[in-house]
């Protein structure tokens, strides 16, 4: 079969702990990169791209940073949508400041700020635990979309009191704006996705991800072999804030065009928080299968209709829309528990061992 490992010896502790122990996990790493480099920018349309293939990646990396928090130092939140609108502020106001500014520069920079933020509002994490935390966490969704409505010097005092995001070019190509082409928004997308999950998975697996998982697991004894705990919950808070900013900035500035506050209300945090939890907490891949089953599937559903030249009313599309895609998050969550990382995890071994799965 094609995950025959047969042969393939490890013969040093850096082979055995391999990002990629088993060769063929390189190939479909290598033919998934392929497929979104080459093919997709090729073949999709501009509908595919706006609509689908972007905002699967920025939800993707969205729920990446979440999950450094929840899934790999456990500590729950609810205050992602804030978190986003603040990288996506910071953004919007350091191109306003510096008009020359690099667009790639301002999205790593307004990270930082969404950093700083996170840090402060994960303090309570020093003292509180679990759904108390939750709350606490809650609490900042709540202030900080207020302060983006009655703070007017954040949008510029703008009467409509929504950001705009103006045309933004870079190396002679318009990347954001209005007048920028789907595919150039696509690839700045897809960099930048790329370049954050590179840097999730090794920290994740180093000595830093090492520390989280010990304090997620069981702090107290985290704490006695050594572990400062404190430095443990507030570098994860930072780490998933900082990706989480990023992505909202991404979000308003290569996907929306504009925001205003109740764009990053609840209802963002709570989507955010189902990829994760349906991808599987604790996983880098969980994040993106997540993204595509709570993301893109609505969109294909919603598009089918009409590509199979059904009469139904949009009205129709949408309740069967939403029967089916809550269906099938309840036929995941029923097979698997632990999310489609770990329901992928299953056939993979299952395919090692062929043609005798246990």
């Amino acid at each position: 079969m094609l995950y025959r490992t047969a042969g393939q010896f490890k013969t040093s502790y850096a082979a055995d702990h391999a990002l990629f122990p088993v060769r063929q996990d390189a190939w479909l790493l290598g033919f998934i990169l392929l497929v979104a480099y080459v093919l997709f920018p090729l073949t999709a349309s501009e509908f595919t791209l706006n609509a689908l293939l972007v905002p699967v990646l920025i939800y993707a990396l969205a729920a990446l940073g979440l999950n450094i928090l929840t899934g790999y130092a456990g500590q729950l939140s609810l205050g992602t949508g804030a978190f986003m609108g603040v990288g996506a502020y910071a953004c919007f106001k350091l191109m306003t400041i510096f008009p020359g500014m690099n667009i790639a520069v301002a999205i790593a920079l307004s990270g930082f700020f969404s950093a700083a933020v996170g840090v402060a509002f994960g303090l309570p994490s020093l003292r509180i635990k679990g759904f108390y935390l939750a709350i606490a966490t809650l609490a900042a969704q709540f202030f900080l979309v207020w302060l983006f409505e009655k703070w007017a010097w954040l949008y510029n005092y703008n009467s409509s009191g929504a950001i705009q995001v103006p045309n933004v070019s870079m190396f002679g190509l318009t990347v954001a704006g209005p007048g920028a082409a789907p595919v150039v928004k696509y690839y700045f997308v897809l960099l930048t996705v790329t370049l954050v999950t590179w840097f999730a998975i090794n920290i994740t697996r180093g000595r830093i991800g090492r520390t989280w998982k010990a304090v997620r697991d069981m702090d107290i004894a985290a704490e006695l072999v050594g572990i400062n705990p404190m430095k443990a919950k507030l570098s994860a808070f930072a780490v998933s804030s900082y990706i989480v900013g990023i992505s909202g900035a991404l979000f308003v500035f290569l996907w929306r065009g504009a925001a205003e506050p109740n764009l990053f209300d609840i209802p963002l945090s709570f989507r955010v928080l189902f990829i994760a939890i349906i991808g599987g907490l604790g996983s880098i891949l969980g994040n993106y299968l997540g993204a595509i089953l709570i993301v893109a599937l609505p969109v294909i559903i919603g598009s089918l209709p009409a590509a199979l030249g059904l009469p139904l009313q949009s009205a129709t599309i949408e309740h069967l829309n939403v029967m089916i895609v809550g269906a099938t998050i309840i036929l995941f969550l029923i097979v698997e528990p632990h999310g489609l990382a770990r329901f992928w995890a299953i056939i993979r071994e299952k395919l090692i061992m062929w043609p005798f799965p246990h």
